[in-house]
């Protein structure tokens, strides 16, 4: 009995319950940090331009730290943005209770620090700069942001989730591993790590009820392999009480592709929310005075009825798809001129309304319509046409709702968020 008491003190010193694989610390800090950021006017959504930013790996002293800095930061409002590749366990639990006491904001999303334009975000100039204990100069983008394994326990915490449709959410079990110092038996060991990981399955189980969460999630961990990871499905995350907002959306961001375009994503609850159906904006600029619309999304599946699209700033501008998409795979792509009226228009607006008419087969149209906000729109349109070139040929008179056929090359579709590291 001794031995046994003495191998499991050794062990529960020494043990660690970990959610992230080897491969998955790559491109990360190697302990969690977190700093105040401050970026451009609305970086963090209307009238936010200063967040918080948790990155990097949860280590065994991650709860200490953040416990320290939430003390000093007097604006509970203030965001949380997460960007990591999980960790520890245990601590994860503490500060997602330090978080659920503060009431929390938290969103998954990249903080890109101005002064580490020329370095890697990680680098220890770049690191310094963010522990310096100021307010770090940044960008904030949600693409290809992840928040995976133990750092899904960080955020579970907030009282407030949102995933933005180009970031991703991934769980997967735990690992427990073990330093044991002693003549133990192999039989031994692996005895105590199978009561220590049971005690773990418990402890998670709890945590997730604790955090308002459906067992659902606890019961899908369980299934995931430590080796392997699965990212949360848009249906997962609302149907766990994850993010139940019934249609997500991104900024207009500019993409600084080899045609520049600006891009904006959503996400759209159909029905009980047992289904989500993806979109896309893409705006290009053909020159200083021609803009073109195109708007992704996949298909219909019960397909069939005519459908007409159209995107409307207002009651007497807009700008309309005609009847026909393009099909690529399961995406139909619309795409049309958008005249400088309507352009003026929409950057004007506040929030933006598309409308779908679809034509019954007694001959009447009804029309579906949904909002979409124009947060970024004019800051990355204005980024965009000092790259567009200039007018060199007046086009035919373009109509707010001229309908021409889509553009003949179109960019790569909208694809789900990057698949995390495994």
């Amino acid at each position: 009995m001794l031995r046994l008491l003495l191998l499991a003190a050794l062990l529960l010193a020494h043990g660690e319950v970990r959610a992230e694989t080897p491969a998955e610390k790559a491109g990360f800090a190697p302990r969690l940090i977190i700093y105040n950021a401050k970026g451009p006017a609305n970086a963090c959504g209307p009238g936010c331009d200063r967040w918080i930013a948790i990155e990097g790996q949860v280590d065994e002293g991650a709860a200490a730290r953040v416990s320290r800095f939430l003390r000093d930061v007097k604006d509970s409002k203030r965001p949380i943005y997460f960007h990591s590749p999980g960790g520890s366990v245990r601590p994860s639990y503490v500060i997602a209770r330090l978080l659920r006491s503060r009431k929390a904001v938290a969103r998954i999303g990249r903080t890109i620090a101005t002064a580490c334009a020329g370095g890697t975000q990680i680098d220890a100039a770049c690191l310094k700069v963010k522990a310096a204990g100021g307010e770090v100069e940044a960008e904030l983008t949600t693409r290809n942001a992840m928040c995976n394994s133990a750092c899904g326990y960080l955020f579970l915490g907030a009282t407030t989730r949102e995933v933005a449709p180009d970031a991703v959410v991934a769980v997967h079990n735990s690992r427990l591993t073990l330093l044991a110092r002693g003549p133990f038996s192999a039989q031994q060991i692996a005895e105590f790590k199978q009561r220590s990981m049971a005690r773990a399955d418990q402890e998670r189980a709890a945590f997730v009820v604790s955090m308002g969460i459906s067992r659902e999630l606890d019961d899908l961990i369980k299934t995931v392999k430590f080796e392997s990871l699965h990212v949360l499905t848009r249906t997962e995350l609302y149907r766990f009480g994850i993010d139940t907002r019934p249609l997500p959306e991104t900024p207009w961001t500019l993409e600084a592709a080899s045609r520049p375009y600006v891009r904006k994503m959503a996400v759209a609850k159909q029905g009980d929310g047992t289904a989500f159906r993806t979109m896309e904006w893409r705006l290009f600029c053909e020159n200083k005075d021609r803009a073109r619309l195109m708007f992704v999304r996949e298909s219909d599946q019960a397909g069939g009825a005519l459908k007409t699209m159209m995107l409307m700033a207002g009651s007497d501008k807009s700008v309309a798809f005609g009847k026909y998409p393009a099909r690529v795979g399961k995406y139909e792509v619309w795409s049309d001129v958008v005249a400088p009226d309507a352009m003026q228009a929409m950057l004007a607006a506040s929030r933006l309304q598309m409308g779908e008419g679809t034509l019954s087969a007694e001959g009447k149209t009804t029309l579906a319509t949904f909002d979409i906000d124009t947060l970024g729109l004019g800051a990355s349109w204005t980024q965009l046409l000092s790259s567009c070139p200039a007018n060199t040929a007046r086009p035919a008179a373009a109509s707010s709702s001229l309908n021409i056929k889509p553009a003949p090359a179109i960019p790569a579709l909208p694809t789900t968020p990057a698949t995390p590291p495994k």
